[in-house]
C-alpha cells in the first residue's frame, strides 16, 4: 500500500515522504515549520497531481 509518511527532520522541520507498497521512498518533501503546512502539501499533492505530466529536461532540444 502507498502512503505517505510525515515526519519531523533534524533542523524540528516538518517534512513527508511517499512510500510504495513494497516499503521503498519514492520521494521526499521540503521542510515546513508548521505540521498543517506539509499536510496541506499532501493533500494538495492527492487532489492536484493525478493528470501531471512527465517533461524530460535531459532530452536534446531540437532547432
Amino acid at each position: 500500500m502507498y502512503k505517505f509518511e510525515v515526519y519531523k527532520d533534524k533542523k524540528g522541520e516538518f517534512r513527508f515522504r511517499f512510500k510504495a507498497s513494497n516499503g521503498e521512498v519514492m520521494f521526499l518533501s521540503e521542510g515546513y515549520k508548521a505540521k498543517a503546512s506539509a499536510m496541506s502539501a499532501i493533500e494538495s499533492i492527492k487532489k492536484n497531481a493525478p493528470g501531471a505530466s512527465t517533461v524530460d529536461e535531459t532530452a536534446a532540444a531540437t532547432a
